[in-house]
């Protein structure tokens, strides 16, 4: 009897903590009815939670029914406020931080589908062959059809070195791609990588918006303008976002002082807010920006304003269109709550959440050959490269795939009892050649110098180049003329 008591006061404490704080909101609003409506269902909660506690086949903990309750709560706002549960939302802070065990992607719910916005370069995804826009329709061949992104990230989360396998859908390829990735150690630099091309133009990859993502690009453009740096390629294609301030700061090496930068607009005043650029920016030399279909959020606050300002150049394809400003609250019991406050609006005032951001000149990458996605989706072009420099390991940024070396790779995929049809193989055989060379180069002498090798096959950062040089070549034409 005893027992049963201390449990009924368990119920009451956190009822009435959960009455007070919808109390006060109410309060303030100076709504009566509203106010009146709270406490009629409260006391609809208070009751089902009674029942349940007294009835149910099963004893069932009160902290796991209020926990489900929450979730459910903000199951019925939009796909993207969540409540965590303590352990969820340690992991979340700890990701934050840039290190953390799991796969290496982002993900959203789009029109219902739980969508990869975008994989994590250096990461067991990106390496398989994870792509920005890929639909995963099974994580461990379970359906994901209505999962909550909170589910799903603890499906694809793990420890290092086990294994998840994600059945996928993607936009031109007609059957659905299985990929087994083992899980990692994911380490998240917010800037891997810079370098200055042969014609002095600088290129910068920003992935993701972390910590210190403004004072780390402060540096690397002070580095490439000391090498003089003539124009800038700023890359932030499969950035699935991060925190607006290092947005923000990112921002304020390229407008003028006291710019408008992003504003925020929410159902309260205390969420509409205007953000202005603080610095003296770089000097004025040509910019470009690259995105992709996994660009979102932070991302596009910064394509989005140099693009109000005309101040760069936008390549590449259509953004991903997260315009959902998101305020993370700590709770008294360590767990947390993700909520949707405001939209953030360009400095022309464009709401571009679900649209995405138009670039200015659009530069579409091809679709891979299904025999390249479906080599990439089983791990074998990593696999062969692993077994190719125990060889061969004086590889050298001269680095070229030879045909001797298809054909070892192909004698590699039959030992795998890979379906290889000598038609496809033939008809893909660039793609595959490049495919190899990342993928050896990526291993053997790390991604910065894999990329700048293999750029040459990449047509959007190739425009880039051409839009700067035109741009350069304008400005001395225009110099002469004065």
């Amino acid at each position: 009897m005893e027992v049963k008591m201390k449990r009924k006061n368990g119920i009451k404490i956190v009822i009435l903590t959960i009455v007070m704080i919808l109390i006060v909101g109410g309060g303030i609003s100076g709504k009566v009815n509203e106010r009146r409506e709270t406490y009629k269902y409260i006391g609809l909660f208070s009751k089902v939670l009674s029942l349940v506690k007294s009835n149910y086949i099963k004893e069932v903990k009160t902290r796991d029914l209020i926990y489900g309750a929450l979730k459910g709560m903000m199951k019925t706002l939009d796909p993207y406020s969540q409540f965590m549960d303590p352990e969820t939302y340690r992991e979340m802070q700890i990701e934050t931080e840039g290190k953390f065990e799991g796969l290496g992607i982002s993900i959203w719910i789009r029109d219902g589908q739980l969508t990869v916005v975008s994989p994590i370069e250096g990461t067991p995804a990106y390496e398989i062959g994870i792509q920005a826009g890929d639909r995963i329709v099974k994580i461990d061949g379970e359906s994901t059809k209505d999962i909550t992104l909170q589910d799903a990230v603890k499906k694809m989360r793990g420890k290092k070195g086990t294994s998840v396998v994600l059945t996928i859908e993607r936009e031109g390829i007609d059957e659905p791609l299985e990929f087994t990735i083992v899980r990692g150690v994911i380490i998240v630099k917010s800037i891997p990588y810079s370098f200055l091309t042969e014609d002095k133009i600088g290129y910068i990859r920003i992935r993701e918006f972390k910590k210190s993502a403004g004072k780390n690009l402060e540096i690397a453009l002070k580095e490439l303008e000391k090498e003089g740096m003539q124009g800038l390629i700023l890359d932030l294609r499969n950035n699935h976002g991060g925190l607006l301030n290092e947005a923000v700061e990112v921002c304020d090496k390229f407008l003028p002082k006291n710019s408008l930068i992003v504003s925020t607009e929410g159902r309260i005043s205390s969420q509409n807010l205007k953000y202005l650029s603080s610095e003296v920016p770089h000097p004025d030399y040509p910019l470009v920006v690259l995105i992709n279909k996994g660009s979102a959020s932070a991302s596009e606050v910064v394509a989005g304003a140099i693009q109000d300002y005309g101040r760069g150049t936008i390549i590449g394809e259509k953004s991903f269109g997260k315009a959902r400003v998101q305020s993370v609250l700590t709770l008294e019991d360590g767990s947390g709550l993700r909520l949707t406050t405001a939209y953030y609006l360009t400095p022309k005032g464009r709401n571009i959440d679900e649209k995405g951001i138009d670039p200015d000149i659009e530069v579409k990458l091809p679709t891979l050959p299904k025999i390249v996605s479906k080599i990439a989706s089983k791990g074998y072009f990593r696999g062969f490269s692993q077994k190719y420099l125990l060889i061969h390991p004086d590889v050298n940024k001269e680095f070229r795939v030879k045909l001797a070396y298809l054909d070892e790779f192909s004698l590699f995929l039959k030992e795998k009892k890979f379906d290889l049809k000598e038609k496809e193989w033939k008809s893909a055989t660039p793609e595959i050649k490049r495919e190899l060379r990342i993928a050896i180069t990526r291993q053997a002498l790390g991604e910065r110098i894999a990329y700048e090798i293999t750029r040459d096959g990449d047509i959007q950062f190739q425009k880039a180049v051409e839009v700067i040089k035109e741009e350069l070549s304008h400005r001395t034409l225009a110099q002469a003329g004065k």
